[in-house]
């Protein structure tokens, strides 16, 4: 098996991988943020939830929906900076994945990956990475 990467590449090339492969589940899990409400444990990500309250106009009353499931529409993200968050992070997993993807073939494949495309693929991982870490402040 040929490679194009250093042993820094390869450990690259899997670290890379690892964290884009945990940056992807944190994006599918509606696990980011924790909290009770209505003395009901309650979390949501950004684009499901699990346990959250509704309207019930038949009793006048806020109820809780103990259940997980996904927004019906992309509008129906409670606010407009969550449906950005939800798009760049989404584009942010899908960088990482890409570069890791591109990297570990770079350990099977020789003159896959030159100097100069490790450091593009760097700075593409980098941006993947601001994008899919910056998520969930103050929104």
């Amino acid at each position: 098996m040929a490679s194009s990467l250093t042993c820094a590449g390869v450990v690259w090339a899997f670290l890379s991988f690892l964290c884009a492969a945990a940056s992807c589940v944190g994006f599918f899990m509606p696990y980011w943020l924790l909290g009770s409400q209505l003395e009901k444990s309650v979390s949501f990500g950004t684009f499901r939830r699990c346990s959250y309250p509704v309207r019930d106009e038949s009793r006048q009353m806020t109820v809780m929906v103990e259940q997980c499931g996904r927004y019906a529409s992309f509008q129906a993200i409670p606010s407009a900076e969550w449906r950005i968050c939800t798009v760049v992070t989404g584009l942010g997993c899908g960088l990482l994945l890409l570069v890791a993807l591109t990297a570990l073939m770079g350990c099977c494949v020789s003159e896959l990956i030159s100097r100069t495309v490790g450091r593009v693929a760097g700075g593409i991982q980098f941006l993947g990475g601001k994008c899919s870490c910056g998520e969930g402040t103050g929104l």
